[in-house]
């Protein structure tokens, strides 16, 4: 006896929708069933065989899709203190709420870069700065309109992850059984040298280079002995550690058409910027990003310049220490405001203030923030509960993340 189906029956057995349905048989991708004599469509094990088949094939390309997405590293895949990845959709909603239309997005304190690129798009310029030189590394990768050949870039990338270093060298010497294993150091300073040779025989430009320095920062992060930062290390080192293993970086080829990216004080930087929206994400405490990155500062510039102490820090951090970070910062951050020229300027300051240990108390108090705001137009606030990283067992309890939004006059 011949087994046939309603289309409900189709829909139920294979929990589609009738459109879709109906869009298979009109791309043809299935056979179209024939009608009964009221019209009603008359499916057949064939059908059932066909859509069975067809969902399979979907499913296929579907899963190798997702598996080469899951082989390029995104902006936001890293460690990094301060990151502003959770915060994103308050941003968002703040910014749709309360702002007009706008062409131009100015990050000038961009720590990983991930505000600035949810608000890169073909319609929307982003201005990005850091005063770290593997973060302006990091943006030339994903933010830059440089050309660079990407065929080329993953055929390199795959080189370097085949590299067998059996020497020692500067970074085996230096970071071995302290961040990393031994075995990773070993490979990271030979990458690294390789990265830096190739560059000196003019056989990558600098957006390339930036490309694979990139790659390699974003490596070390996934099989780093730390808790995220390079101020310290695990006591433990994993001689098993994962090896290291570069990916080719997810970039927005469509979207970096006249992005600009710099590396220099912000407080200078505003003095000659012009842009609708200036994000402003200040150090909050004591903690200087130079002691925390210190060593992805040493692989970017790889200088190889003297290190110290247990931490193994370079000795001369001078110039990408920030003012923010002492008791000065109500002075510099009052000039910044001063200076941004623009429609809408938002803060993102958290409320730790007296919370914590006195390293991690915040520089600038609310009072200081909203007067100096308040001297350049209307100030509105908005909070959400953040979780706060510490390095120990502190529990901050009621501890948020809070945007001031400034309507410029």
């Amino acid at each position: 006896m011949r087994i046939t189906y309603k289309t409900k029956d189709i829909l139920d057995i294979f929990n589609i929708s009738r459109q879709t349905l109906y869009n298979w048989i009109n791309n043809n991708l299935i056979s179209k069933p024939k009608t009964d004599w009221r019209g009603w469509r008359i499916w057949e094990e064939k059908h059932i065989e066909e859509i069975s088949k067809l969902i399979t094939e979907k499913k296929t390309k579907a899963e190798i899709k997702q598996s080469k997405a899951n082989k390029l590293v995104k902006i936001h895949n890293r460690r990094y203190l301060g990151s502003k990845y959770k915060l994103i959709p308050l941003i968002k909603k703040v910014i749709k709420k309360e702002c007009e239309n706008f062409t131009t997005f100015a990050d000038i304190f961009a720590g990983t870069g991930v505000v600035a690129d949810t608000f890169n798009s073909a319609n929307t310029k982003i201005i990005v700065n850091d005063i770290l030189y593997s973060n302006y590394i990091i943006y030339n990768t994903f933010f830059s309109n440089q050309s660079y050949d990407k065929t080329k870039v993953k055929e390199l990338i795959n080189q370097l992850n085949n590299i067998k270093s059996q020497e020692d060298n500067y970074f085996s010497i230096n970071f071995s059984n302290t961040y990393f294993s031994y075995e990773n150091a070993l490979k990271i300073g030979e990458i690294r040298e390789t990265i830096e040779n190739w560059a000196n025989k003019e056989l990558i430009n600098f957006r390339e280079k930036s490309i694979l320095i990139t790659s390699l920062i974003y490596a070390m992060d996934k099989v780093a002995n730390t808790c995220g930062h390079y101020d310290a290390f695990r006591k433990t080192i994993d001689s098993g550690a994962t090896p290291i293993k570069l990916l080719m970086p997810y970039i927005k080829d469509n979207f970096n058409i006249n992005n600009e990216i710099y590396r220099i004080d912000a407080n200078l930087l505003v003095r000659n910027l012009k842009a609708d929206i200036i994000y402003i994400d200040t150090p909050y405490n004591s903690r200087q990003y130079s002691d925390s990155y210190h060593l992805l500062e040493n692989v970017a510039k790889w200088e190889k310049p003297e290190v110290i102490g247990v931490a193994r820090k370079m000795v001369d951090r001078s110039e990408i220490k920030s003012s923010y970070c002492t008791k000065k910062a109500p002075i510099v951050f009052k000039d910044l405001i001063n200076n941004c020229n623009c429609k809408y300027i938002i803060v993102s300051y958290n409320n730790m203030s007296k919370k914590g240990d006195g390293r991690s108390n915040a520089k600038i108090s609310d009072d200081e923030i909203i007067e100096a705001l308040q001297s350049r137009g209307t100030v509105k606030i908005f909070d959400t509960d953040y979780k706060y990283f510490t390095a120990g067992k502190t529990i901050i309890k009621e501890h948020k993340e809070r945007l001031f939004l400034c309507k410029v006059n």
